[in-house]
C-alpha cells in the first residue's frame, strides 16, 4: 500500500440557500476545509472540515494553522496502518473537525487503492439510508411552510429547532403538526431549555397528542443531572448531542443514565472516537443518531459511509449539503428526495 507522501488543504466558502437559525446563532455561509491525503503511488484521498466555533471553538483559519503540524504528524506513514495513524491523530484533542477529515481521508485513499467503497471497508451492511430535513428557527408562517414543503417532497422524518421561546415553540410546532401528519419529528432544542422548561414542553406536546420521536439535547451540555431529570420526566427519548463530543463523554452519560439516544457527529469526534462511540452504545443498548454540522456534500458523504457502513442508526440527520448552494455536486453518493445511496 502507499505511504502519504502529502496533505493538501483549501478553504471552500459556500452560502447558505436562506438564513440558519438555530438557538442563538444564525449562519448565512460558512468556510469549510478541504484535505486530501496522497500517496507515493498517486492515489487521493478526500475529507473536509466543517469548523463550530460554536460547538468544538474551531475556525478555518485554526484549521489551516495546523496544516504543518498535521502533515509532520503522519507523512511517511503508510495508510494500511490505518490504525497507527489514529493513534497519531488522537492527540489532535483540541481539533475533533480536523481530526476526522484526516481520519477520512486516510480512509478513503486506502478504499481507492484495494478498490472498494469506504462503506464496504466499514462493514458494508447498508447501501442506503434516509435522512431527515430540518426546519430552521422562524416566524410561525416561515416554520410552518418550511415543514409543509419538507412533507411535500416526501422526507418521513422531519426535523425543528427549537430553544429561544418555549411558548412560540409549542404554538408552532403545534401548527406544523396539523399539516404534516404522520411524519416522525426531531425536536432539537440545542440546549436552549432549562430542565423544568424542557420537560414542561414535552409533557405539553404530548398532552396535545403529538408524538416525538427524539428530543435532542433540551439541555447545556454540561448539565449532565438535568440531561437526566429530562430523561426521566420526559414521554420522549432523549438524545445527547452538544454533549457527547468524546467517547469519554459518552461513557460519562451511559454510566448516569442520562440519555436513550447519542447523536454522532464527526466534526465533534473524529472518525476513530466515532466507531467507538458506536460500539460503547451498542453494548450499552443506546440508540444512535447521525448527524452534520454545515458540510458540503464532499463532507456529508463521509457520514453517509459511515453511516451505511455500520447500517445501526435510527435517524439520519445529513441534510446540511441540502441547504448550501453548491457550484459542484462532489458526494461519492447519489441522492433521490430523503433517500442517500452508495
Amino acid at each position: 500500500m502507499g505511504k502519504i507522501i502529502d496533505i493538501n488543504f483549501a478553504i471552500n466558502k459556500y452560502k447558505y440557500q436562506k438564513p440558519f437559525h438555530i438557538t442563538n446563532s444564525i449562519s448565512t455561509d460558512t468556510d469549510n476545509v478541504e484535505v486530501c491525503v496522497i500517496t507515493d503511488e498517486g492515489f487521493k484521498g478526500y475529507g473536509e472540515v466543517a469548523p463550530s466555533f460554536r460547538v468544538n471553538g474551531e475556525t478555518a483559519d485554526q484549521i489551516l494553522a495546523l496544516s504543518k503540524k498535521s502533515k509532520d504528524m503522519i507523512v511517511g506513514e503508510d495508510v494500511k496502518n490505518y490504525r497507527k495513524i489514529f493513534s497519531i491523530t488522537s492527540k489532535l484533542i483540541s481539533s475533533p473537525g480536523l481530526k476526522a477529515a484526516i481520519e477520512f481521508a486516510v480512509i478513503d485513499v486506502l478504499c481507492n487503492e484495494i478498490g472498494i467503497g469506504v462503506w464496504e471497508f466499514l462493514g458494508g451492511v447498508k447501501n442506503e439510508i434516509e435522512t431527515d430535513k430540518t426546519v430552521s428557527i422562524g416566524t410561525t408562517a416561515e416554520r410552518v411552510k418550511e415543514a409543509v414543503d419538507i412533507y411535500k417532497k416526501g422526507f418521513k422524518t422531519i426535523k425543528i429547532k427549537v430553544g429561544e421561546d418555549i411558548n412560540r415553540d409549542i404554538d408552532d410546532i403545534i401548527e406544523i403538526y396539523k399539516k404534516t401528519k404522520g411524519v416522525n419529528y426531531i425536536i432539537d432544542a440545542n440546549m436552549g431549555y432549562t430542565p423544568k422548561e424542557a420537560v414542561r414542553f414535552a409533557k405539553t406536546l404530548y398532552l396535545k397528542g403529538i408524538d416525538v420521536a427524539v428530543f435532542e439535547q433540551p439541555v447545556i451540555n454540561y448539565d449532565i443531572d438535568g440531561l437526566k431529570y429530562v430523561r426521566f420526566n420526559s414521554p420522549y427519548p432523549v438524545c445527547a448531542d452538544e454533549s457527547a463530543k468524546t467517547r469519554y463523554d459518552v461513557m460519562k452519560l451511559i454510566k448516569n443514565e442520562a440519555v436513550d439516544y447519542i447523536n454522532i457527529k464527526l466534526m465533534k469526534s473524529g472518525l476513530s472516537d466515532a466507531i467507538s462511540i458506536i460500539e460503547l452504545c451498542n453494548s450499552a443498548n443506546i440508540k444512535l443518531m447521525i448527524g452534520c454540522m454545515s458540510e458540503s456534500s464532499i463532507g456529508v458523504n463521509q457520514s453517509v459511509q459511515l453511516a451505511c457502513g455500520y447500517g445501526c442508526f435510527v435517524f439520519c440527520d445529513l441534510d446540511s449539503h441540502l441547504m448550501l448552494s453548491e457550484k459542484t455536486y462532489r458526494g461519492n453518493f447519489k441522492q433521490i428526495k430523503n433517500k442517500m445511496f452508495v
